[in-house]
């Protein structure tokens, strides 16, 4: 019972439910391996008797990170204060997003004096700290997911997200304030942004916290929109260098809005990755979460390419990048990210020799200040992978700390290095920035859709640079479930969920801030895991793992304060085991859950598919996604036929292609009665139209085309389970045939444009100027 205790005070379960009516005990090794690398001890009996009881007897009057949300009533922690407690909000700095006025004020004091009448409050400089009656005496609540209390961090524990500037006082403005019984009338509602909240109670105690104010749901597409899902590298246009880039993204997104009224375009996750030999290609294993990877510019748009002097070296660089185009459009070859980069790294060498304008390098200037030390770190680490290696813990011992002497000494010897790779992060955020103007000025809704992958590589430069906030040694995965027995381990270490909270999620918020200032909307993969993520002990099979649980209702205020100040919608892919309760939490907060029609079934009733009018409206509907065969394989069953071949099926190849064809029968079926497939039977094309007929039929305020299936593509971009047996994430967009096609090409396939008439905006009849009537 120690144990299971303890472990429940750190939000670490020791048993989960695969299914409603079966639970699975996790094994005590796992429980222990886990609490280690919180900084919990519990490897011998004394030692768990010692940690729960310095944990039970720890008093704290707050948690770490406090959230309100505009509107709602208090949290527990802050309504159930003792009365004649004083509390005092000290504002975030005026420079931080979201602030309008840069004057600055006294924090926000707020306290009870008997004799005060309600809603008395002074500030301070009115001569003294005002006050009034606090009612309610409960004790404040446990932590959420029973996360163990923790000592209140001191003032300096709140660190910065990156792109936050110096603390100052702001004057506060009131926010709009919620239903009068909604607070209590000592409240004082601080307006959204991340504070510092210090409560001192009658009897002396003080603690303090970071405070979290969030508006209540994050921001909504503009009505009903439709658009493309692709990976950004399997896109090669005529001036590709051997895969797809912002330049064909802006492209893409420029022709859709205005040519087939799409209102979005949403790409892989453009993380930067470990560089290697060969680089590990998934977009969902980086190295950093936090900037973007420089292989995905567009050479010939940097404004100093045009004055670049030595053009024969340009020239033949161009010419090399031409011919890997060559061969992966004609020739059967797979993209090559590591020769592609090792171009566009020679050809960038001479790019930044080109002095930068005044107007040019005062940007520049501008970008530096405002990454701060967070594009410092991730230079830096780039620059010493570049002489020791990708794996930081391979390196030499003094470098391994990113804030030892020795790594200091390294700084100053790759100064030039570090600039390098400074200046691509600014181009890359340059061309990022240029691609959601093309599909703004485009007339799209929203914008370029970016993708926040679940994790970073475990020897990539987040690691580096934010140790404390990683729980080493651990990896993130998915438990045994239906469709797969052994479970999943991703490689990829977790956030600890301690630490976040310490810190006022500041690596969260620039994280969010980062990949957001360039967006019009945010997915988030796997989003479930702002909840809880599976954890696996290094060296053991994903079955030992054990689900870690984050606190919940902070890692969406700020998800939803950071979305709400970009202006961004944010879709959360939650496909799979879903903990009950998850999704009714996020759709609470604005963020759309995402629907894939051959999933869409009445599992509580008969199991058929889902009638279109019965899909909930706030989703991104859509027919397939990377990690799904394309819409074509799936009616055809050449993906079974695919999975055959690789090995990979459970059962025999005529009972599995049998148990398909059952599947895309009924939906058939469905489309047929829903006169929907006009065509009748065996027509593929048509099939496909119908498919997306019955998307738009759905309320979904979201609805996603995967760009391969308006060109026949039969070749998913990721086949779950497989390494080197399949080229995952290497695949350039192809036709019905197989044969790689080009932007250009898609743009103008009939078949595409035969697909987008299903969804095309109607526009309403206007008769000729001679046949109207007065």
């Amino acid at each position: 019972m120690g144990l299971s205790r303890l472990a429940a005070l750190h939000g670490v379960a020791t048993s989960y439910s695969p299914s409603p009516d079966v639970t699975v005990s996790v094994p005590d090794d796992t429980v222990i391996a886990v609490l280690a690398a919180l900084g919990v001890d519990a490897g011998t009996p004394a030692d768990v008797r010692k940690c729960l009881a310095a944990a039970e007897s720890r008093s704290c009057l707050l948690p770490p990170t406090v959230v309100v949300w505009a509107g709602e009533p208090l949290p527990p922690a802050l309504a159930g204060l003792p009365p004649g407690s004083t509390v005092t909000v000290e504002p975030e700095p005026a420079a931080a997003p979201g602030h309008l006025s840069g004057r600055p004020p006294a924090p926000l004091s707020m306290r009870s004096r008997a004799a005060a009448p309600a809603g008395a409050v002074r500030l301070p400089g009115d001569g003294e700290a005002g006050s009034v009656p606090v009612s309610g005496s409960a004790a404040p609540a446990p932590l959420p997911g029973n996360a163990a209390p923790a000592p209140a961090p001191a003032d300096a524990a709140m660190g910065p997200a990156p792109g936050d500037s110096a603390p100052a006082p702001v004057r506060p403005v009131r926010s709009p304030g919620p239903e009068p019984d909604a607070l209590p009338a000592w409240w004082i509602p601080p307006p959204t942004g991340v504070h510092r909240i210090h409560v001192r109670t009658p009897d002396h105690r003080r603690a303090t916290a970071v405070l979290v104010a969030a508006p209540a749901r994050v921001p909504q597409p503009p009505g009903r929109t439709h658009g493309f899902l692709v990976q950004l590298y399997s896109l090669l246009s005529a001036r590709s260098w051997g895969m797809g880039d912002l330049g064909d993204l802006a492209d893409l997104a420029a022709w859709a809005g205005r040519s087939t009224g799409s209102g979005f375009v949403q790409v892989n996750p453009l993380h930067a990755a470990v560089p290697g030999k060969p680089t590990d290609p998934s977009p969902y294993r980086p190295s950093s979460r936090r900037f973007p990877d420089p292989v995905h510019l567009h050479i010939e748009s940097i404004p100093e390419y045009g004055h670049v002097r030595d053009r024969a070296t340009l020239d033949d660089l161009r010419q090399d990048a031409a011919a890997l185009s060559e061969a992966v459009l004609n020739k059967g070859a797979l993209i090559d990210r590591d020769a592609v980069w090792e171009l566009k790294r020679q050809a960038l060498e001479l790019v930044v020799r080109v002095p930068l304008t005044p107007g040019r390098r005062a940007a520049y200037c501008d970008f530096l200040a405002e990454q701060g030390q967070a594009l410092e770190d991730h230079a830096l680490w780039c620059a010493l992978a570049e002489v020791h290696g990708p794996d930081w813990h391979a390196w030499p011992e003094a470098l391994r700390d990113p804030r030892s002497p020795g790594t200091a000494r390294a700084r100053s010897e790759l100064l030039d290095r570090v600039d390098f790779h400074c200046r691509l992060a600014w181009l890359t955020a340059g061309q990022l920035a240029d691609a959601q103007r093309a599909a703004e000025d485009a007339g799209m809704g929203v914008g370029i859709v970016h993708d926040l992958a679940v994790g970073v590589h475990p020897a990539g430069a987040d690691t580096w640079a934010q140790q404390d906030a990683f729980a080493h040694g651990m990896s993130v995965g998915a438990p045994p479930d239906a469709f797969n027995a052994r479970g999943q381990d991703w490689g990829l270490p977790p956030w600890r969920p301690d630490t976040l909270a310490a810190t006022g999620y500041a690596a969260y918020r620039g994280l969010l801030r980062g990949l957001l200032a360039h967006a019009g909307a945010l997915r988030i993969d796997h989003v479930m895991g702002l909840f809880r993520l599976w954890w696996v002990p290094e060296g053991r099979p994903p079955t030992d793992g054990t689900y870690v649980a984050y606190d919940a209702e902070a890692m969406l205020a700020v998800l939803v304060l950071e979305a709400h100040r970009a202006g961004t919608a944010v879709v959360g892919e939650d496909l799979g085991t879903v903990e009950p309760g998850v999704r009714e939490a996020l759709a609470r907060r604005g963020v759309l859950g995402t629907s894939v029609l051959w999933f869409e079934r009445d599992w509580d009733g008969d199991g058929r598919p889902l009638a279109p009018e019965k899909w909930r409206q706030d989703c991104l509907a859509t027919a397939t996604t990377h990690d799904l065969p394309s819409t074509a394989a799936r009616l055809t069953g050449d993906h079974v036929t695919l999975r055959h071949r690789l090995g990979l099926l459970t059962r025999s190849l005529e009972e599995e292609l049998t148990a398909d064809l059952t599947d895309t029968a009924e939906w058939l079926a469905l489309l047929a009665r829903l006169r929907m497939l006009p065509e009748g039977d065996g027509d593929e094309e048509a099939a496909v139209r119908a498919v997306h007929r019955f998307l738009l039929r759905t309320p979904a305020r979201m609805t996603g085309v995967w760009l391969p299936d308006t060109v026949g593509d039969r070749r998913p971009q990721n086949l779950p389970g497989t390494w080197d047996q399949y080229p995952n994430w290497r695949l350039p967009i192809a036709d019905a045939e197989g044969h790689p096609v080009t932007l250009e090409e898609i743009t103008a396939s009939p078949r595409l444009h035969a697909l987008m008439e299903v969804l095309r905006p109607r526009k309403p009849h206007t008769a000729p100027p001679g046949e109207r009537r007065p």
